[in-house]
């Protein structure tokens, strides 16, 4: 196997990471290692986190009613139907939300999670449906490295997203209108220094709601 060929295996095994937040800033937790809990924490606005998760989430902003009906109108909308420009909004809006980085894996070449994944998606999901984030709306937003053509990485990030989505619907009872998915393929790098390295392969999931709905 060539180094080039081993670098593609790499990328293809490699990591979705679901970024729901920044409670690992110096990294990304691996499949096993993060708790309903700790979601929950890096996912609730104006909740502090424990220090070894990250620093307090910034206080809630005025709602936006332009950002609000833009949000809305992504509703139910299929994954590959978002335009170039209707992705760079939705980064925008969402870039100084709280968010979270899990490491969730999937078989080779594919958009199917792995058996090792599987303890990171069941604390998404019961974080996702417990009392403090039930009802929120949240993006998730597929990302890949470098490794590959641009055409394949974008196909691929949209697929991981949309398995993460349908697991969370169809396990965990959360509602599909709730959830808006998106896919940067390669074009948004966690460490552009590194284009190929694993923390590039991500989802990025990212809370919405400007209050926790527990509170509502």
């Amino acid at each position: 196997m060539t180094w080039r060929s081993a670098a593609r295996h790499r990328a293809k095994v490699g990591a979705l990471i679901l970024a729901l937040g920044a409670a690992f800033p110096l990294g990304v937790a691996s499949a096993g290692e993060v708790t309903s809990d700790q979601i929950v924490r890096a996912l609730t606005p104006n909740k502090p986190l424990t220090r070894s998760l990250s620093a307090a989430q910034p206080a809630a902003a005025t709602v936006d009613p332009t950002q609000a009906k833009f949000v809305d109108s992504l509703r139910n909308r299929p994954t590959r139907s978002l335009s170039s420009g209707e992705r760079t909004q939705i980064a925008e809006i969402t870039k100084d939300k709280p968010n979270i980085d899990l490491e969730i894996t999937f078989e080779y070449n594919s958009a199917n999670i792995s058996r090792q994944a599987a303890p990171a998606v069941e604390a998404l999901g019961k974080a996702l449906s417990s009392p403090d984030l039930k009802g929120g709306t949240f993006v998730v937003a597929g990302h890949t490295d470098s490794v590959g053509s641009d055409s394949f990485n974008q196909d691929l990030s949209e697929r991981r997203a949309d398995t993460i989505k349908r697991v969370l619907v169809e396990k965990y009872g959360i509602a599909g209108a709730d959830l808006v998915t998106v896919g940067y393929g390669e074009s948004r790098l966690k460490d552009p220094a590194h284009p190929d390295s694993g923390i590039n392969r991500r989802v990025q999931v990212v809370n919405m709601s400007d209050q926790s709905t527990a509170a509502k």
